[in-house]
């Protein structure tokens, strides 16, 4: 029913350019409007494959929140729809433009308000760098822990909006853990405030998680309180080497179930660590069948380490090396954080999936995905978060070609499957945008997709707010 009005306004020419860009320019200066179509066009999609993205009509940077309001109030009157953006690094197509639509790109408002190292909360803008605020609070001996892997590009706003992860969410977390208020432009226009400043606060319905990962759906996020904590210690690293990637996903339930909190524990597996030395020429043996990655930011992190390596000796490890020093922790994460490049690399182009499953059945994910690209002829390699579960394989394909990029394309699905029947999700931290909305609908349900479809329709009744993305 939503979208069946958006397509109505279309099928009635929706609203000229010239009267659209008029309006808006009622309450916006002439250099935060912009119509030119060779601009706007770069202003149409995110970094996802196989997501389609249609034409903006104009491309809207405000500055201020009564800017934002003003653009929404437009779009209500007008019955355009409005797509939300920040640094567009999203991998699922939730930033991708539809046709006539006005971007709302949020990154000219990047002040960092506040930050308060009694009560431990940051006050920003939606465009603020993720790596921004980071540097800014560790002037003030806390941290902000998401780190999602665009952590130096990629907004806060985008962060919210997608509910980003990173590597550290082993330990710390993912970005819904660490918002604790909202500021929020709703579809007409109003400004509506959710959360709280305090470490506490349970009065109502928890409004504040709803938006954080809605992708934009809901309302605009013009304003956030973020929770920091004390900067820890500075990290050292492990790198273990198996022969198999079963025993390196041993290693990872030995290591959990002995409760133990790494900092990080990330594995790559042989495609991956190919990649990477065909890249980088690492000196990796060549017979690595799988490399996990541990980190320790504790008071004792060579104590926490010689445990660590121990369980993965037991495990079957073919050899492990513990840094000294933070340069040789630095050195040792250098391949982990390649490895994207490095996929990219065999073919040209990547589509990076996103699977979360239980621990305990991370090894028959890899072991599955091996399987699914002997079966399409593809390179397919996987890094994956693999503390938490969370996992990225990179399907490595020639998108010149359609036959290959049909197959990756049903590769793509095959683990989206995969993920399922073993007990996962479809989506740890990337979010469902474009990409994934067929699976959100297996994953939830008919009455999960009915309830969520009636949350939106509370929030967004014209439907004008990122339309076509989540379902």
């Amino acid at each position: 029913m939503i979208m069946s009005r958006i397509e109505a306004r279309r099928d009635e020419d929706t609203v000229a350019a010239g009267p659209l860009v008029d309006r808006l320019l009622g309450g916006l200066p002439p250099e935060a409007v912009l119509t030119d179509p060779d601009v706007t066009a770069s202003y149409a999609n995110d970094m996802a494959s196989f997501c389609p993205a249609g034409s903006p009509a104009v491309v809207v940077l405000p500055r201020t929140v009564e800017q934002v309001q003003h653009v929404m109030r437009t779009a209500t009157e007008l019955r355009v729809p409005v797509v939300p953006q920040g640094a567009r690094t999203g991998l699922s197509g939730a930033a991708n433009a539809t046709d006539g639509c006005v971007v709302l790109s949020l990154t000219k408002m990047d002040r960092i308000l506040e930050v308060d190292p009694v009560d431990r909360i940051a006050v920003v803008e939606p465009g603020v760098v993720n790596a921004t605020l980071s540097r800014a609070v560790g002037e003030h001996g806390l941290c902000y822990p998401p780190d999602p892997s665009s952590w130096e590009t990629c907004t806060i706003g985008g962060n919210i909006g997608t509910a980003s992860g990173g590597l550290c969410c082993v330990k710390y977390g993912v970005t819904a853990e660490y918002v604790l208020g909202l500021d929020v432009v709703l579809a007409d226009g109003r400004l509506m405030s959710t959360g709280r400043r305090t470490a506490k606060g349970v009065a109502g319905y928890d409004l504040t998680r709803l938006f954080v990962g809605s992708e934009g759906s809901l309302g605009i996020v013009v304003r956030a309180v973020l929770a920091l904590r004390p900067k820890p210690p500075g990290q050292l690293v492990l790198a273990a080497e198996f022969s198999s990637g079963a025993a390196a996903c041993d290693a990872v339930c030995r290591i959990m179930a002995g409760g133990h909190v790494p900092s990080l524990l990330e594995l790559m597996d042989r495609t991956t660590v190919k990649a990477v030395n065909d890249m980088a020429r690492m000196g990796l043996p060549e017979s690595t069948e799988a490399l996990l990655l541990a980190a320790f930011d504790t008071t004792d992190p060579a104590a926490d380490l010689a445990a660590v390596g121990a369980l993965c000796e037991a495990a079957g490890a073919t050899q492990v090396v513990p840094a000294e020093d933070a340069a040789e922790s630095e050195l040792l994460l250098r391949a982990r954080r390649m490895s994207l490049v490095a996929l990219e690399a065999v073919k040209g182009t990547t589509m990076i999936d996103d699977v979360c499953v239980p621990r305990s059945r991370l090894g028959e994910l890899i072991d599955g995905v091996e399987r699914i690209a002997g079966k399409h002829r593809l390179t397919i390699g996987v890094v994956a978060h693999a503390g938490d579960g969370n996992t990225h394989p990179t399907v490595c394909f020639d998108a010149t070609d359609p036959e290959e990029s049909r197959r990756a394309r049903e590769s793509f699905d095959e683990i989206m499957a995969l993920g399922l029947e073993l007990g996962g999700t479809i989506t740890g931290e990337h979010g469902v945008g474009v990409l994934k909305k067929e699976w959100l609908a297996r994953e939830i349900g008919p009455v999960g997709l009915e309830m969520q479809r009636a949350v939106k329709q509370v929030f967004d009744p014209l439907g004008i707010l990122n339309p076509g993305k989540l379902f």
